[in-house]
């Protein structure tokens, strides 16, 4: 699984490459922290809509400048190797930026996705896909799966009484 982890340069050439082919990219991005159902229905849809399913992922850094200190859970590589794991996803990067921008002008993909609780003028990258002539689509938010509410429902039933 982990060939399906690249660096973001291999990446490009790679994508290049699947493009040149006929393959439509379909891009993600996000923390991905204690992956859960959420994740799992989200990624496979995202995956419904083209060839290739390419997941970008935060670093530790990035994700600790969005969530705090006590985040990530798991370490990037974990975390990307977890989901190299799953059947949908073809390829994963970690990127180190707050935002994903500079990967996606790098790759350019055929599809944006974000989950339902982003807006599309909310999404980092839309006017470069668009611009290009791709698309951006928005997929429903499945309700009660978060990685944050997974953490708080274990301190919960864990914490000393």
């Amino acid at each position: 699984m982990r060939d399906k982890i690249e660096k973001r340069e291999d990446l490009q050439r790679i994508i290049r490459d699947l493009k040149v082919k006929g393959k439509r990219i379909v891009f993600t991005n996000g923390c991905f922290d204690l992956l859960h159902i959420g994740h799992v229905r989200y990624l496979e849809e995202a995956k419904s809509l083209g060839d290739i399913l390419v997941v970008g992922v935060n670093s530790d850094a990035s994700v600790r400048s969005l969530k705090g200190p006590n985040r990530p859970i798991l370490p990037e590589e974990e975390r990307a190797e977890i989901l190299s794991g799953l059947g949908c996803v073809d390829y994963v990067t970690i990127f180190d930026e707050p935002t994903p921008s500079n990967l996606i002008s790098l790759l350019l993909p055929h599809i944006l996705v974000k989950g339902g609780d982003w807006a599309k003028e909310a999404t980092v990258g839309w006017e470069t896909v668009e611009g290009a002539g791709g698309e951006v689509v928005i997929l429903p938010f499945v309700e009660g799966s978060s990685t944050s509410q997974l953490i708080e429902t274990i301190l919960k039933r864990y914490e000393k009484r």
